[in-house]
């Protein structure tokens, strides 16, 4: 089969270079190795790193797409901020799950799922021929003239070889997570707790907010709605004394956000698992054993300690583990933590990002750093072109940057932004017959995402 911009991937990263590949007369093929797609994008988390901490919206194009399917079914619950650092676009994964699908359909996406990619070459006449094996067991080549790496791990990249960088550089990984919803929350009595307790909920962390935890938490009442997160970083917190009792795990909080009012669902994201590399299959299994045990114990807590949750049921978990950290792709410009954190613009800037630098560790340690003023960031479109590689684009959390910045840019928002971006440069390249993606007129590129409601230019 011969296309013109293969896509590898088909997490928040994938979905969103797919659709702007298609959307941009490629004739596309999306690859994935689970049956079905989506990833991270319909696992219930809010869409972080969609506006910065100003509340400037900062991703659009494919996003806007899917929200406004998600929406036709009644599953956009909104924007809302947490009053951190933090804006979200809260959805229902359900809807979500349908959209995706729907999207992909209407600009004539090949999906391929449960298929692994095991090896990429170059071919004569410009053309990349990429092995797939199937769940069958049977292996077919497809040729495109680009390959997009939205794997999350840089694998492609890694085939057709480019160098990459794992986790701290020193072995070690941030955790791996599981998370979960509760049905039939009460939100009116768990709105007032975070009201008159402003000191169990982590508050006001961003200077450019300007208001007390108290003033935060009064914020978090009016909205309606529960987009918090619950600390457990002072022993003597509800959640701190739970971990020292034992009852609860060692995390260092209790994420809360809305997936559902009809059902009125809450998500939830805090267990963890330290010391996990991810590319380790057998370490991934025995971690979701000890995850779901956290699960567990977590909706034991707050159904004993948060108003609220006494009559709530368990919707659902997590259709995967989440990974924060893996590998990262050496490219032509590598994103820094400075870059990222002095909210740095660029000439060649084809995405942007805006979530803090967020670097969880072991126990009840997380580092948490808000960008200068709460803009965002540029991130060049060399930073998505692999070092010593000519046809392959990378998106998403394996994109080039240090650790540090890849603490903010991993964030789903981000990702979107980044495949929004590969994907339309892969298409440009492979429609004008390009032998090079670092050939590809970035001046041109900016004014296709700019066209199709894409976010370049124009926010703090």
């Amino acid at each position: 089969m011969t296309f013109d911009v293969i896509v590898v991937g088909a997490g928040a990263a994938g979905i969103a270079a797919a659709l702007a590949a298609a959307g941009n007369g490629a004739c596309t093929a999306l690859v994935e190795a689970s049956p079905y797609p989506g990833g991270e994008l319909v696992g219930g988390l809010p869409l972080l790193g969609t506006r910065n901490s100003l509340g400037e919206r900062i991703v659009g194009g494919p996003l806007d797409a899917l929200l406004d399917t998600c929406a036709s079914l009644d599953g956009y619950v909104g924007d809302l901020f947490d009053w951190r650092t933090t804006w979200g676009t809260c959805v229902d994964p359900e809807a979500m799950r349908v959209a995706v699908v729907e999207q992909l359909a209407a600009r004539s996406v090949t999906f391929l799922p449960s298929s692994l990619v095991t090896a990429v070459e170059r071919t004569g006449g410009g053309a990349t021929a990429v092995s797939v094996l199937d769940r069958a067991a049977a292996r077919s080549t497809l040729m495109a003239r680009v390959v997009v790496d939205a794997s999350g791990d840089g694998s492609v990249s890694e085939l057709a070889g480019a160098t990459l960088e794992r986790g701290d550089v020193h072995g070690g990984f941030q955790p791996v997570s599981l998370t979960f919803r509760m049905g039939g929350v009460d939100f009116g009595p768990l709105l007032e707790f975070v009201r008159d307790n402003p000191e169990q909920f982590m508050l006001g962390q961003n200077p450019v907010i300007g208001k007390t935890p108290a003033e935060c938490a009064e914020q978090v009442y009016a909205s309606g709605l529960p987009f918090v997160a619950m600390s457990a970083e002072d022993p003597g917190s509800l959640m701190g004394a739970a971990i020292e009792q034992g009852s609860l795990y060692p995390t260092t909080g209790m994420w809360m956000w809305p997936t559902s009012l009809a059902r009125r669902e809450l998500g939830l994201n805090t267990t963890r698992v330290s010391g996990v590399d991810a590319m380790d299959a057998r370490a991934m299994g025995e971690a979701l054993a000890t995850l779901t045990g956290q699960v567990r114990a977590a909706i034991g807590f707050v159904r004993k300690h948060l108003p609220g949750f006494a009559g709530a049921h368990l919707a659902g978990a997590g259709p995967k583990v989440g990974i924060r950290e893996t590998r990262r792709v050496a490219g032509e410009h590598t994103l820094s933590g400075a870059d990222a954190l002095s909210g740095r613009k660029h000439a060649d800037g084809v995405a942007k990002g805006g979530h803090h630098v967020d670097i969880h560790g072991s126990g009840t340690y997380q580092k948490r750093v808000p960008i200068e003023g709460g803009r965002s960031y540029d991130i060049p479109y060399a930073a998505l072109v692999p070092r010593h590689v000519r046809d392959v684009l990378v998106c998403g959390r394996a994109l080039s940057s240090d650790r540090e910045a890849n603490g903010s840019a991993r964030v789903i928002g981000t990702c979107m932004a980044t495949g929004q971006a590969a994907g339309t440069a892969a298409a440009l390249a492979a429609r004008t017959r390009l032998g090079d993606v670092r050939e590809v007129p970035v001046g041109e590129l900016r004014d296709v995402i700019r066209a199709q409601g894409g976010v370049v230019d124009g926010t703090a």
